[in-house]
């Protein structure tokens, strides 16, 4: 009697596979990703070129404020040197490069 099963029991199976099995057919359409802003060489949307006048000078939090409201940059980034920073590009952002002496000794977008 068990074998008369048998072939039941393989097609059975054999349906609930093919019912899981993946289709030919696209999933529900998604837009696409926005692109990235373009940035070209002498774009400066960081407003760097506005403050460059404060380089050489020693940071604290007055040319810190300074910095902001001067260059009108989205964000503002500190970088000491030994310290870890991220790599990422963003043009909005302006960058603040010290020495070991906290002076500045570059202003440039990234």
């Amino acid at each position: 009697m068990l074998l008369a099963w048998k072939p039941w029991l393989a097609v059975a199976g054999l349906s609930l596979m093919t019912a899981c099995s993946a289709t030919n057919e696209p999933a529900v359409p998604r837009e696409p990703a926005p692109k990235p802003p373009r940035v070209t060489d002498g774009e400066d949307a960081c407003g760097a070129g506005r403050v460059q006048d404060r380089v050489g000078r020693h940071f604290d939090a007055a040319l810190e404020a300074s910095l902001r409201e001067a260059s009108g940059a989205d964000a503002l980034r500190v970088m000491r040197p030994g310290e870890a920073h991220t790599l990422d590009y963003r043009a909005e952002r302006l960058n603040v490069r010290l020495d070991e002496r906290d002076r500045v000794t570059a202003l440039e977008c990234g």
